[in-house]
């Protein structure tokens, strides 16, 4: 007799089984166990200011000044930014910006066009 595990989407205990599926009756989701054994989605996801998902070639806008150092001016709030590229780490965005080239930009200070 095998164990069946809670619903991962609502936590209900009322699963049962039909055929190699799992299927939940109170959120009718239905999931393969087998699926559950591989390891968890390691793709990265970044969210602008707004809690919107960004993905690689998204346009985002800078939402404030952003100095940069180096440079004898900010980068403008509503500047637009067009093809961008996620990265991990701080600087979670890599994109070319007119008149400054090359950068990287925190999430937080852009959002989605």
């Amino acid at each position: 007799m095998s164990v069946i595990p809670p619903c991962p989407k609502c936590k209900s205990p009322y699963v049962y089984e039909s055929d190699e599926l799992l299927i939940c009756p109170e959120c009718f989701y239905e999931w393969n166990p087998v699926d559950d054994e591989k390891p968890a989605d390691d793709t990265l996801r970044v969210f602008d200011s707004n809690n919107n998902e960004l993905f690689t070639g998204d346009s985002v806008i800078v939402i404030k000044d952003l100095p940069v150092k180096g440079m004898p001016k900010p980068v403008k709030a509503g500047t637009k930014v067009k093809n961008i590229r996620l990265t991990d780490g701080d600087h979670n965005i890599d994109c070319k910006i007119d008149g400054f080239g090359s950068m990287g930009l925190k999430s937080e200070f852009v959002r989605k066009a």
